[in-house]
């Protein structure tokens, strides 16, 4: 005896070989069944088949013969799957025709009144095609895209964060400019004081809008993709809804990739806008609507250029060799720390007198170096590989160590963490005790991401990471380590050292191309802002001095640091 549910502890004067799902679970009554639904997945009664041609959302349902339901989980059975999404333009009709002049799903409907001049061989049934037209590897594709693009919506969207936390705070800053000068005007001026104000909140609203805008578009596709992707695990086991949510992640996914281009287009422009004070304002203030200019801008990110250039010598008298600097940083009281690994040492450059005004002795060759604290350094040292930590108060002191068993290349600390490379194919995120958190090799598809990683370093509000590959270029990574995108050029030729400047400008050096060149936080090229012919031979680190606008490069086998002004 079969049947279409459990009677456990039921009992019935009746044996029957199939029994109405609905009835069994819904009434604990045992009544035969006499069809089978593709869509409710269950067996019918006679009184729930009648029930099915008169409620419009059921009309439309498959119903089967009960011998065939019995069959339907089994592809040997030849019952055909059908699928179960409903067409939005005509509700209640099946998603069931595929068209491929269009490469969509439509119901029969849909083909009648708009597919009239697609040939009649690009019209197929997916209920008869379905083996023909579903691959697994469909699924898996679709997956990664959404994967995928969900990714870069989420980018999106943080850049959007940062870019109206940059506005709000220029607003700020803006608004205080009109109300110093409304203090000089006193009385006379207030009015007009009022009115820049609300040019400026106008200005800033409107532009505020726009962000938010842009926001709220990409969070919505997100949706729409999560939406897709958990309809997409619903389907598994037919493969005819299957292909029909894969159709329906293309569209959407195409429709993300829109908003994804729109905002590269608008990726090298910083949104902004100031309050220019009018100091001839004083001897025609009574006539004036506002007493200043209230600018907003979209200018885009311009290359930077070298304005004059210095050698920091940093050789000390008990240096042995030739100095080797792999990595630099700057203190949090303006003094310029960099690795010397062929003298074991860690240095530190006053930048008033730029002279080297302290040393250490390490028990290794040391690479990176990073700041922690106001106390403390934290340097990447190799053989014996270890994070060695060193105080940074009166005199340099080595302190704690974590000894590891990798490779100990570049090191970056953010949000009490230490995120460290091995100087091949991985890098590494340990808490600060030591404990290894997370390993980074791939990228989702299981592609490897490095050949030979060096340094590393996030951006100021930590959303994003970059890792400089000697290979594979500037590998760009969202602040919890997630791969986002990778940046190779031509003019980057062995990518090593890597800084920012806090306002959306990234700089990599390139040691084999001998020169920095300048990128912006998406990894798209800026320009080639220090070359050869200004002092660069073989750059190995880089860091930034944002109040200065100064960019400190190290150099292989070199005795002094390069000092660039920018503007």
């Amino acid at each position: 005896m079969a049947y279409g549910g459990s009677i456990q502890g039921k009992m019935s004067d009746e044996s029957f070989d199939f029994i109405c799902t609905t009835c069994d679970k819904s009434y604990n009554k045992i009544v035969e069944a006499v069809r089978y639904c593709i869509e409710c997945s269950g067996y019918c009664c006679q009184s729930c088949t009648d029930a099915h041609n008169v409620f419009p959302a059921l009309k439309n349902h498959n119903l089967l013969d009960v011998s065939q339901g019995a069959q339907a989980g089994s592809k040997r059975s030849g019952v055909r799957e059908f699928p179960t999404e409903r067409c939005s333009l005509h509700q209640g009709k099946v998603l069931d025709m595929y068209c491929r002049v269009h490469d969509n799903v439509f119901c029969s409907t849909c083909i009648a009144k708009s597919h009239k001049s697609c040939p009649e061989a690009s019209i197929h049934s997916i209920p008869e095609m379905i083996d023909t037209l579903f691959t697994l590897d469909d699924t898996k594709r679709i997956s990664r895209n959404l994967k995928d693009m969900m990714v870069s919506l989420t980018t999106i969207s943080n850049s959007k964060d940062r870019k109206l936390e940059a506005l709000t705070k220029v607003k700020h800053e803006a608004i205080e400019k009109v109300e110093v000068f409304e203090k000089a005007l006193k009385s006379i001026i207030r009015k007009a004081a009022e009115d820049s104000k609300s040019e400026i909140v106008a200005t800033y609203q409107e532009l505020e809008n726009e962000i938010l805008q842009d926001k709220s578009n990409a969070e919505t596709a997100q949706d729409e993709l999560q939406q897709i992707e958990v309809k997409l695990k619903k389907s598994e086991g037919n493969r005819a809804q299957r292909f029909v949510c894969i159709k329906q992640a293309e569209k959407k996914v195409t429709e993300a990739d829109r908003l994804k281009v729109k905002h590269d287009t608008r990726s090298n422009q910083d949104v902004s806008l100031s309050f220019t004070p009018n100091q001839s304002l004083m001897n025609y203030v009574k006539g004036l609507h506002g007493i200043g200019q209230v600018n907003a801008s979209r200018k885009k990110i311009d290359k930077f250029r070298i304005k004059g250039k210095r050698d920091i010598k940093i050789n000390i008298s008990d240096d042995s060799k030739t100095c080797g600097s792999f990595g630099c940083c700057l203190t949090h009281d303006n003094k310029l720390l960099v690795t010397d690994w062929n003298n074991k040492k860690l240095k530190r450059i006053s930048l008033d007198t730029m002279t080297v005004v302290d040393s250490c002795k390490l028990d290794s060759s040391p690479y990176g170096v990073c700041i922690i604290s106001d106390e403390e350094a934290a340097v990447a040292c190799y053989r014996p590989d270890r994070i060695q930590f060193v105080s940074i108060e009166q005199k340099m002191i080595p302190t704690r160590l974590i000894e590891l068993s990798h490779g100990c290349y570049g090191i970056a600390f953010k949000h009490d963490k230490l995120y460290v490379t091995d100087g091949f194919s991985s890098f590494y995120i340990y808490n600060m005790a030591g404990t290894l958190l997370k390993t980074i090799t791939c990228n989702n598809a299981g592609t490897s991401l490095f050949s030979y990683n060096r340094h590393i370093t996030f951006t100021e509000n930590g959303d994003k990471l970059f890792v400089c590959d000697i290979k594979e270029g500037l590998v760009c990574f969202d602040g919890a380590g997630n791969y986002l995108s990778t940046s190779s050029d031509s003019d980057l030729n062995g990518a090593y050292g890597v800084c920012v400047d806090g306002h959306d400008n990234v700089f990599a050096t390139g040691f084999s191309s001998n020169n920095v060149v300048q990128f912006n936080e998406d990894g798209k090229k800026i320009g080639v802002i220090v070359q050869q012919q200004d002092g660069l031979v073989g750059p190995l680190s880089a860091c930034f001095h944002q109040e200065l606008n100064r960019l400190f490069v190290t150099m292989h086998d070199s005795n002094v640091v390069k000092m660039y002004g920018l503007e």
